[in-house]
């Protein structure tokens, strides 16, 4: 096969993963933008209608490890297809949802069907593309993938719940799924899993889903008992996964700081996006007064800021000055934008208010999104890429699930109080919303100290085929500033720690090394 026509099918392959995420994001977008649709005509009540959002968390979330563990073992491509064909059915279902129940269950089935795709995106992206400059365009097209699935959301949920009523916003993922899964059939490669004998561990699966389904539902619920067992199924899957012969998931992997530190990152940026996500279309409607349409317009600039970021500029900068310090600078760009919008008045003006803080939040989550993805999946066999990932996912959908509840409670007793208080209801509301957005700017100074404390030295990669974390990269020259150097050719990779640093080989001086070297080991020499 010739190099071109490899990067062709590649190239289609890619593009189907990238529908396939955009049905997903699109799927939350216009969600968001159709919440009040749904409370008045299924007549959920103001707290039930946070799970039309939370019903497809729990079961997304629920669901994300061990879909990437299966990706691993059964292959990544039959995991991603059987994904697709559940989201889709499920997309009927809701569709064709009479009754509040019917509908929630619904989104449940939804969930997991898009944790099954999901989960092995990353995986499947780093497969495709081992080499770290094209490695670094792969992700940059997947996070435009997103940022413009959120801008076609917004606006098509507020199209589409004004002109045909909210059931077509789940309606619509039917013919784009049924193409997509067409397309995959295709072009999406085959590949061999390490098979269900490796570690296929049934008591441990059943242990971890129901522990992080019962953990997102705690968190979303408030329900004290549900997060108590919760943490007993996740106690009770480690302690399985410590004696049993083939575990699911070997306990090394979780040991790894790196690992752990990325995760607490993912948790707390995606708690950050998620959280505001839901906070700010209520803000807009409510204190602003916009219809859906006028909502799904005035977010419409953040998503085409994140998207030319991600497309045009994040591999650029992570390729020149290093994952690590583009994380950092976009996430205190971040926190400048949620500053402001804390201070948004109640009579504000879209064009001086809103506009210019919505712009700045784009400017920073179109970086800092690729970098912690990239740093995530760094240090990664290609054995356990689906696990890595599945991992990533779960840390995202944990932090959304922690983001909504939270920003969402906090905004509600904020504005009870100042109800209270004799304060007119718009300016009540207007408090709660702003102290929604400095409890989310908390949550990117957590990412932002992760990043200055616990990310500064590369992960380490497991070894080849030995199963136990522990071996790390060259130590020779090696240190904390390591991580905020360029890479070579101009890119940041994604991908696992390599074979040639486990075997010992200088990345520092050997070409063939550098080109498979981590995100933030690039090579020393120059030619």
């Amino acid at each position: 096969m010739t190099s071109s026509t490899q990067d062709r099918r590649r190239g289609a392959a890619l593009a189907v993963l990238c529908a396939m995420a955009l049905m997903i994001v699109l799927d939350s977008t216009i969600v968001a933008v159709a919440v009040p649709a749904i409370q008045t005509d299924l007549g959920f009540s103001s707290a039930g209608v946070a799970w039309v959002v939370n019903g497809y968390l729990v079961g997304f979330a629920g669901l994300l490890l061990l879909a990437g563990r299966l990706g691993d073992l059964v292959g990544a491509r039959l995991v991603f297809l059987v994904g697709l064909v559940v989201f889709t059915a499920a997309s009927l279902l809701c569709g064709l949802a009479s009754t509040a129940p019917l509908l929630v269950a619904g989104r449940f089935v939804q969930g997991i069907g898009g944790a099954l795709a999901s989960a092995v995106i990353f995986s499947l992206i780093v497969r495709l593309y081992p080499e770290p400059a094209a490695q670094a365009r792969a992700i940059g097209v997947y996070s435009f993938t997103q940022a413009g699935g959120a801008a076609a959301g917004f606006v098509a949920g507020g199209l589409l719940t004004e002109a045909a009523g909210w059931p077509w916003i789940f309606l619509v993922n039917v013919p784009i799924g049924a193409a997509v899964l067409v397309a995959a059939l295709r072009v999406v490669p085959r590949e061999a899993g390490l098979g269900l004998g490796a570690g296929l561990d049934v008591p441990g699966a059943v242990l971890i889903t129901a522990g992080l389904s019962l953990g997102v539902y705690a968190i979303v619920d408030g329900m004290v008992w549900s997060g108590a067992v919760a943490v007993l199924l996740i106690a009770g899957f480690l302690i399985r996964q410590r004696y049993a012969r083939r575990p699911l998931i070997p306990l090394a992997v979780l040991r790894r700081p790196w690992l752990l530190a990325t995760s607490a990152a993912l948790v707390l940026i995606f708690a950050t996006g998620m959280g505001f996500q839901f906070v700010n279309a209520l803000f807009l409607q409510r204190v602003l007064g916009l219809d859906a349409i006028g909502t799904g317009l005035a977010f419409l600039p953040t998503p085409i800021v994140i998207g030319a970021m991600s497309l045009f500029v994040a591999p650029r900068v992570t390729g020149r000055y290093g994952a690590r310090p583009v994380l950092l600078a976009g996430l205190g760009v971040l926190a400048a934008g949620l500053l402001l919008f804390s201070r948004v008045p109640v009579e504000a003006r879209y064009a001086i208010d809103v506009l210019p803080p919505l712009v700045i939040m784009g400017l920073g989550i179109g970086v800092v999104i690729p970098a912690i993805i990239m740093l995530a999946m760094t240090g990664a066999e290609p054995r356990e890429t689906g696990l890595v990932s599945g991992l990533a996912n779960t840390a995202q959908q944990a932090g959304a699930a922690l983001g909504l509840a939270v920003l969402a409670v906090v905004a509600a007793r904020v504005t009870d109080s100042r109800v209270a208080a004799g304060v007119a209801e718009v300016a009540a509301l207007r408090d709660g919303y702003g102290r929604a957005y400095l409890t989310a700017a908390a949550f990117v100074l957590g990412a932002l100290l992760i990043g200055v404390f616990l990310l500064r030295r590369p992960a380490a990669a497991s070894g080849s085929g030995s199963g136990e974390a522990g071996r790390g990269l060259p130590a020779d020259g090696a240190g904390p500033g390591d991580l905020d150097r360029p890479l070579v050719a101009g890119a940041a990779t994604a991908g696992a720690a390599t074979a040639g640093a486990a075997a010992g080989r200088d990345v520092r001086c050997d070409p063939a090394a550098a080109a498979e070297a981590v995100a933030f080991e690039p090579p020393l020499c120059r030619q």
